[in-house]
């Protein structure tokens, strides 16, 4: 017994060899800067905390709240305790395995008398890794650990930016809404003033018709915001994980933060701050180190044994008598499987290939990402600058029909026609702003936002779900 434990340390300290091949980044070379940016900056939006991003406190409460108790987050940490739990099974394979067994058994015959036995045993098993298969085992499970942590991230990064664009798009519709009941106000006073002059023989019925469909055009939008409004409302509440009900308002659409000028930061720095391509990464880790499970399995197997137990006629005498121990050592491996094993192997390499350009696509497909969120936040700034302008031109416009109308120079179709291009032009307006709003917090989840932030601080004021390495 003890040559054979002497035995498997030495082949321990030797190490063996590890097959399968060793993990190398895919070399990708990334834009020297994004499509619209002629002077990218080392820093990044993506180093901004989100609560820095979000001044309203409104909504700073509201992503807390989903942070807290939104079904994904749950989900994504039940996932990481799974994973790291898959880990300490493979972590557990560098050690023996160690058993035990007991039994008592009664025999009766006419030769011998009522006979009761007692028994035990104590059993070990120790597979020693010469090739490297539960290394490998090993990195291929802490890979797919490391991986979950970072789908982890990834859910609370998603999840805060689904919130805050949830929230400006019901600040729009909030907007929208208030335009479109002032604007039928409006509206229904003129319809109501033709119609008395309709009766009084002072107006003519084009002109009461005219205002009457004009007053029903707007009217007949209410109920629909109304009704987004709603639908909204109960996305929110999915997203904070309760039951449908209204959301708290804050800051109006227009009074949210934004910025003039972002800061992307370099094309290089993204694969180390975007949490999706983190993992996409990890995967290709355990991917490759799969490649050299599947290899080991060509070459044999050395397992030790050892077996210490004892069988007494009496309970008290099983440790001082009928003591027995054995030890040996085992070879097995493959001769013939029918390819079944250079097949698993062969599965493996496309596993492994197939991660590599799955990370090669998203690393592309996030540079392109962060390219167009840019682009929008950049050139929506001019849009919304000409659509102001369209909007204060047209109110001028009503203005001076109202004048013209009450010197008598015009019929007050005049009025209604101005009004009727203020009305499209306001909310025109709005969709520019909620739009240039939306790509900020695109451009935020593009470049991997927060990726500074520890566990306890993306869970501000959340129980703490913050992870250890196994």
């Amino acid at each position: 017994m003890r040559k054979i434990i002497c035995l498997a340390f030495l082949l321990l300290g030797l190490g063996g060899c590890v097959v399968g091949p060793k993990y190398k980044r895919p070399v990708i070379q990334p834009p020297d800067k994004y499509y619209t940016e002629a002077n990218p900056q080392s820093t990044s939006l993506a180093d901004v905390p989100w609560w820095e991003l979000f001044k309203d406190p409104v909504l700073q409460d509201l992503i807390r709240e989903a942070l807290k108790n939104n079904y994904d987050v749950a989900t994504a940490a039940a996932r990481v305790e799974e994973a790291r739990a898959q880990a300490g099974i493979a972590k557990s394979e560098y050690y023996p395995q160690i058993g035990y067994g007991a039994n008592i058994a009664g025999a009766r015959s006419n030769l011998i008398p009522n006979h009761v036995y007692y028994g035990y045993n104590f059993n070990l098993s120790w597979e020693l890794d010469l090739w490297g298969r539960i290394r490998k085992l090993n990195e291929q499970q802490r890979a797919l650990f490391f991986a979950s942590e970072e789908v982890q991230r990834g859910v609370w990064l998603s999840l805060v930016s689904d919130v805050a664009q949830a929230y400006f798009e019901l600040r729009a519709l909030d907007m929208q809404l208030e335009i479109t009941q002032e604007t039928g106000r409006s509206f229904q006073e003129t319809y109501e003033l033709f119609n008395k002059k309709l009766e009084g023989g002072a107006a003519s019925g084009l002109e009461t018709s005219r205002a009457e469909g004009a007053t029903a055009n707007v009217l007949s939008q209410v109920p629909d915001l109304e009704r987004q409004i709603t639908a909204k409302e109960n996305q929110i509440s999915l997203l904070l994980g309760k039951n449908p009900g209204p959301i708290p308002r804050g800051a109006s659409l227009s009074g949210q933060n934004d910025l003039d000028v972002v800061p992307s930061g370099l094309p290089s720095t993204l694969l180390e701050r975007r949490p999706d391509l983190r993992q996409a990464e990890q995967e290709l880790i355990a991917a490759n180190a799969s490649v050299g499970v599947a290899k080991a399995n060509f070459f044999p197997v050395l397992n030790l044994t050892g077996l210490l137990g004892g069988v007494s006629p009496q309970l008290s005498g099983l440790v001082s008598s009928g003591t027995q121990w054995s030890a040996g050592a085992g070879l097995a491996g493959p001769l013939f499987n029918g390819g079944r094993i250079k097949s698993q192997y062969r599965v493996a390499l496309a596993q492994r290939d197939e991660a590599q350009l799955f990370y090669e696509k998203s690393v592309t497909q996030a540079f392109g990402e962060v390219s167009t969120a840019l682009a929008a936040h950049q050139k929506l700034a001019q849009s919304i600058k000409e659509q102001s302008r369209s909007v204060m031109s047209y109110q001028d416009s009503v203005r001076l029909a109202n004048l013209r109308y009450d010197s008598g120079l015009a019929s007050y179709f005049e009025v209604l026609d101005a009004k009727m291009d203020l009305f499209p032009a306001q909310t025109a307006l709005v969709f520019y702003d909620l739009d240039r709003k939306v790509a900020l917090v695109e451009l935020y989840k593009a470049l991997g936002g927060g990726w500074k932030l520890t566990n306890t601080e993306w869970l501000s004021q959340a129980p703490s779900t913050q992870t250890q390495h196994p």
